[in-house]
């Protein structure tokens, strides 16, 4: 079933084709703001019966503090590491299935899985039902690693990848050694084609454009039995996606998306070609004309160390509030 298939599936009461547009030029607009839902309250309580998604982690790839950085974003978390900066990771519960899922397995993988147990209400020792990868970047598949022999030597967890992804687990160590020990298990995903795990959970891979050295990319639709949620934590400049990132929020109830760097004046040691992500003050000037309750949809993920966005009470923080968006935040909760 495609895009539009999904969307009837769950009842949601804004259909909007999704269009190729070059966002540089055009800017987003609502369709039809007046029948767009509010969005208010939205993080979830506590809650133990349904679909819960769990932030585990907004940090960009190598985490921080970074290795080898000196600045002051980095150089007093070496001595007093702060417990919620962790490699960016989506979990989900689905409490009436006893069931949880991982969405990335970053380099804090172990400590992620003890608190999505945690917040569950699972055995400590309960591994991830499942596993749903988006690429071959440093911080979204190496977690893979303790699920190995020389950690719990874990019985064909199933992974789910893209075919170039899962190919690339099969044929290079020390990823291929999971395989061949039946640690994991590859399951195969398709562009825009949906996988239902449970009865009113479905999820839907979309290609998106970005390095893809050893993988292709892609970001997830994610539907629970109540609402949906979009995760694009990794994509180039929006107009290169042959997408409306602007149409698929105004269909979903949560956009978890590409926060990486603030602005192009965080890194001083390398040009921003090498590392094309929308800056969040680009995706704000992308967003403005959205309605304010499809604007409260957006938060932003995955943070490079340098960006502001990670310092309480920043100015960057407030811009951002001001501005009707949210920031991803380590253990916030919302039901699906």
């Amino acid at each position: 079933m495609n895009l539009m298939g999904l969307l009837e599936w769950s009842r949601l009461k804004l259909f909007v084709p999704i269009i190729a547009v070059l966002f540089f030029f055009v800017g987003c607009t609502d369709a039809d703001p007046d029948h767009v839902e509010a969005t208010d309250n939205i993080i979830a309580q506590e809650v133990s019966v349904g679909v819960e998604l769990i932030i585990l982690g907004n940090v960009q790839d190598a985490g921080s503090p970074q290795i080898g950085c000196v600045k002051d974003c980095c150089k007093d978390l070496f001595l007093n590491p702060d417990p919620t900066r962790k490699v960016v990771s989506l979990g989900l519960i689905d409490y009436d299935h006893h069931t949880t899922y991982l969405f990335d397995a970053s380099p804090d993988l172990s400590s992620q899985v003890d608190v999505l147990n945690e917040k569950a209400g699972f055995e400590h020792s309960k591994m991830p039902d499942a596993v749903f990868l988006t690429h071959a970047h440093i911080g979204h598949y190496t977690g893979l690693m303790y699920f190995g022999k020389e950690a719990i030597n874990a019985s064909r967890i199933p992974v789910y990848a893209m075919p170039r992804m899962g190919a690339f687990l099969s044929t290079n160590g020390p990823w291929s050694q999971l395989v061949l020990n039946e640690n994991i298990a590859l399951e195969q995903l398709e562009n825009e084609v949906e996988l239902q795990l449970q009865e009113g959970i479905v999820i839907q891979p979309l290609i998106v454009p970005h390095r893809d050295e050893f993988s292709e990319t892609v970001g997830f639709l994610i539907q629970g039995p109540l609402k949906s949620a979009l995760y694009i934590p990794d994509i180039d400049k929006w107009e290169r996606w042959d997408k409306s990132i602007c149409q698929l929020i105004q269909q979903v109830d949560f956009a978890f998306i590409d926060g990486t760097f603030f602005d192009g004046e965080e890194l001083n040691n390398r040009p921003m070609d090498e590392v094309p992500h929308p800056f969040i003050v680009e995706s704000m000037k992308l967003f403005e004309d959205l309605s304010q309750s499809n604007r409260a949809k957006i938060y932003f993920i995955h943070f490079n160390h340098t960006n502001p966005l990670l310092i309480e009470g920043s100015d960057a923080v407030k811009q951002v509030e001001d501005a009707g968006y949210h920031i991803a935040r380590f253990g916030m909760r919302f039901s699906l």
